[in-house]
């Protein structure tokens, strides 16, 4: 039997991402979203969801560009600590040991210990309430090289050991179930 609840954001489980932003190594910060997606595939476009208290938020806002930077089970612990610590008061980088190195396209900078790296540029905000939402077209893609299949070039997120966040707990994603389309693939004989 179901219940009804009243109503709240329970999609889940979401990424666990961090997000780099700032235009100079000295003001370059990091936070923790969980509220992520992409949006469009052509241009490319995705969004993150931020509180406008968080310290964070102004530099996006103010240099219009960030890097979404895909997390795994060996970064659990910093990005938790990225997300309860404020870059008001911290220097995330000396605390979690996480490695910045200089955007590509953008001048906020990726995290060398991700797997992969989406920098963005924001097309808009939208004022949504407890968050605002930075829309935002992907400019360039950093992937680790250690994670892609030599005799393919295809990305395998699976040995990457990323991480999901599940209504307050960290979740290690698990074994591929299907490939996209297997329900309706011809058996072969």
């Amino acid at each position: 039997m179901k219940i009804d609840w009243k109503p709240g954001t329970m999609v889940n489980p979401v990424p666990a991402v961090l997000v780099t932003c700032g235009a100079s190594r000295e003001e370059w910060n990091m936070l923790t979203i969980a509220w992520t997606g992409t949006v469009c595939t052509n241009p490319p476009m995705l969004y993150i969801s931020v509180r406008p208290e968080r310290y964070s938020h102004a530099l996006i806002e103010r240099t219009m560009e960030f890097t979404l930077n895909l997390t795994t089970t060996g970064m659990a612990r910093a990005t938790d600590w990225a997300g309860v610590r404020s870059g008001r008061d911290y220097d995330k980088w000396k605390e979690t040991g996480l490695t910045p190195l200089p955007g590509v396209a953008v001048s906020s900078p990726t995290i060398e210990e991700s797997p992969l790296s989406i920098e963005c540029r924001v097309k808009s905000i939208i004022r949504l309430g407890s968050h605002d939402m930075f829309l935002a077209e992907v400019v360039n893609v950093r992937a680790d090289s250690r994670f892609l299949d030599p005799h393919t070039g295809a990305y395998d997120f699976t040995k990457a050991g990323l991480i999901a966040y599940e209504h307050g707990f960290y979740r290690e994603l698990g074994s591929v179930i299907g490939k996209f389309g297997f329900s309706v693939k011809k058996e072969e004989k």
